[in-house]
C-alpha cells in the first residue's frame, strides 16, 4: 500500500484556485481575502427569541419576471419582507448550475422559514424590509459603500441582529 503524503492536498483549495485565476489573469497582485482588524459585531443583550432580526441576501433582484437575462445593477436593495419576491437574480454568479438550481428563493431568502421560527417562539420576529446587496467582486466598494449603506437601512430599520445569507 502506497503511503499518504501529509502536505498533499487532498481538496480543491478555493483561496489557491483564484489566485491562480488571478494571477493567469495577469493582475500583478494576488487577489486579497477581504478581512476586518476590527470586527463590528457585538455579543446580543437579549435572547433571540426577543431579537427583531433583519435577512441580508447576496442575490440581485429581478428587472422583471420575463426578462431573466439581463443583469441588474450591483448595489445594495431593499423589498418588504411580508410580499418577498417568488424569483431573485442569480445567473451571472459562479456556482455549479449542472448540479444544483437557485429556483427556490427560500433557499437564500429564507423568510419563509424565520416565519415558522417566529411562530414556534425560537425567533423575537423579523423587520419589515430585507436586503439585498449582490455579489460583488471589489472589497474597496463593499468596504466603502455597500456596507455602510446596509447598516444605514438596518438601523432604519431597528433590527436587532441580521442574519446575512450568502447565495
Amino acid at each position: 500500500m502506497a503511503e499518504i503524503d501529509p502536505t498533499r492536498r487532498t481538496f480543491i483549495s478555493y483561496i489557491d484556485r483564484t489566485r491562480e485565476f488571478y494571477r493567469a489573469q495577469g493582475y500583478s497582485r494576488p487577489y486579497e481575502w477581504a478581512h476586518y482588524e476590527e470586527v463590528p459585531f457585538v455579543i446580543a443583550e437579549k435572547p433571540v427569541t426577543e431579537l427583531k432580526v433583519a435577512l441580508v441576501t447576496t442575490a440581485s433582484p429581478m428587472l422583471n419576471s420575463r426578462n431573466l437575462t439581463k443583469r441588474p445593477p450591483k448595489s445594495p436593495w431593499s423589498a418588504p419582507t411580508n410580499a418577498p419576491p417568488d424569483a431573485l437574480y442569480t445567473e451571472d454568479l459562479a456556482w455549479d448550475k449542472g448540479a444544483t438550481h437557485t429556483k427556490d428563493p427560500e433557499t437564500f431568502l429564507p423568510i419563509k422559514a424565520c416565519e415558522a421560527l417566529i411562530s414556534q417562539g425560537s425567533l423575537g420576529g423579523l423587520t419589515e424590509r430585507f436586503h439585498g446587496v449582490p455579489t460583488e467582486y471589489s472589497k474597496r466598494r463593499t468596504i466603502e459603500r455597500d456596507a455602510p449603506e446596509i447598516l444605514t437601512r438596518l438601523r432604519e430599520d431597528e433590527a436587532e441582529a441580521a442574519i446575512l445569507v450568502p447565495l
